[in-house]
């Protein structure tokens, strides 16, 4: 039998099995009373950051940009046919991503979620790669990789992190380049494949309607049993400071854009994962929509609705980062340097605090209302030696000195950068 357990939480009256499946997968499957649909997640710990592995610390290789994100486009052909046509034969609707360092194959259903399930661990575990068909999908790639480059939103960010990070590969575009991409062949995809795609090196996670005990059926049938690959990462030598302050581009928009990002201290992805937390309060009490700096700023027409914050964290980087429009970016940037240094002086609010800390509270609760973002959760929380039943409680367990802490370890402006896209004329 599997080993199995159930985990629980007494506050949101909630419950998922935590399952170990005899092929060497992990499970996290989270039944959900009152929905028509279910979500499933296969997630593989690689990404775009494993430019450089090895299955030896003597076997340690670079490989093309871009590779993580090829297999994934890679998997979904067969030699039965396209995997998306299987799934559409059972009315389910497929997708998959690739981030700095997961690759996700994902799937929602109303019906036939057997089928479905079947369908996601045959395609994931059985690869078919060849010179022909590799050839072909460069040319697929080249083209989304063009289309990105001329895409504001994407140039913006990735502008900015070649901005700040020296030498960790989160600085690469997720696609890679058409140069990046040219040599990949079939050999390079089949030993990134067998390196990282071991199902041990794999966790799965369902939430919505569905039985348990199908998923388990389903592996059972079709899934091989785990090798336990051992994957070597060489560590990053990144220095703490930036490489520019600024950064700038002109594209043909009507507004100009803007991504200020601060470089943070590393810890494990654990800790990483706490901290980017307690980073989304922080960041709402620096420059949220219930700041007298957010309102100046919108009603002086610096920033729109399109302001807000995001938090990049892995395993060896976290940063944060602030995003929007503006006719003046600089001088937005200006503001919020100013609004970091008075708090690191003057120090927070309690009032502001216990207001955004109930609202970001609030904000992980409603992740338990939806089968999709639950079953992500499931999914970055496992890999973080972590349950999303632990998030609710990491942010109600956060203390002004945390965030004290936070703010002089982190938001030094001396370690951030301003990415800008300007309109072209």
């Amino acid at each position: 039998m599997p080993d199995r357990e159930y985990v629980a939480s007494k506050l949101l009256g909630s419950a998922y099995l935590r399952l170990k499946h005899r092929s060497g997968l992990e499970m996290r499957l989270c039944p959900m009373d009152g929905f028509s649909s279910a979500f499933a997640m296969l997630s593989v710990d690689f990404g775009s950051s494993d430019a450089c592995f090895g299955l030896s610390e003597g076997d340690i290789a670079d490989v093309p940009a871009g590779i993580a994100h090829f297999l994934e486009h890679k998997l979904f052909e067969c030699e039965e046919g396209d995997a998306f046509e299987r799934f559409a034969a059972t009315g389910a609707s497929a997708n998959a991503y690739t981030s700095f360092d997961k690759t996700a194959y994902l799937f929602s259903c109303s019906d036939n979620f057997e089928q479905s399930i079947e369908i996601l661990f045959d395609f994931v575990t059985r690869p078919y790669f060849t010179p022909e068909t590799v050839a072909k999908e460069q040319g697929i790639i080249g083209q989304e990789i063009k289309m990105y480059d001329d895409n504001a939103d994407w140039r913006v960010m990735f502008n900015l992190l070649k901005a700040m990070y020296h030498k960790n590969p989160i600085k690469l575009d997720i696609a890679g380049t058409v140069e990046s991409i040219a040599q990949v062949d079939d050999k390079l995809l089949y030993r990134c494949y067998n390196a990282f795609y071991d199902l041990s090196n794999m966790v799965l996670t369902v939430a919505g309607n569905f039985d348990p005990e199908t998923v388990i059926a389903a592996a059972d049938k079709i899934l091989p049993e785990a090798k336990g690959v051992k994957v070597y990462r060489p560590a990053v030598d990144e220095p703490q400071e930036v490489v520019q302050d600024r950064i700038e581009q002109y594209l043909p928009i009507a507004q100009s854009m803007f991504y200020i990002g601060f470089k943070g201290v590393p810890g494990d992805t654990k800790q990483n994962f706490i901290n980017q937390i307690r980073d989304e309060l922080l960041c709402d009490i620096i420059a949220g929509e219930s700041t007298y700096l957010y309102r100046r700023l919108y009603d002086e027409g610096l920033i729109n609705s399109t302001f807000c914050a995001e938090l990049f964290c892995g395993r060896d980087h976290i940063n944060m980062m602030f995003m929007g429009e503006s006719r003046e970016p600089d001088r937005v940037r200006s503001e919020i340097n100013a609004e970091i240094v008075r708090l690191q002086k003057e120090g927070i609010d309690p009032e502001l605090f216990e207001l955004c800390k109930k609202s970001l509270y609030g904000r992980y609760i409603r992740v338990f209302d939806k089968p999709e973002s639950l079953s992500g959760m499931l999914a970055s929380t496992y890999f973080a030696d972590l349950t999303p039943y632990d998030l609710p409680e990491i942010v109600a367990d956060t203390t002004i000195k945390h965030l004290t802490d936070r703010l002089v370890k982190c938001y030094d402006i001396s370690r951030s950068s301003i990415s800008v896209i300007l309109p072209k004329t």
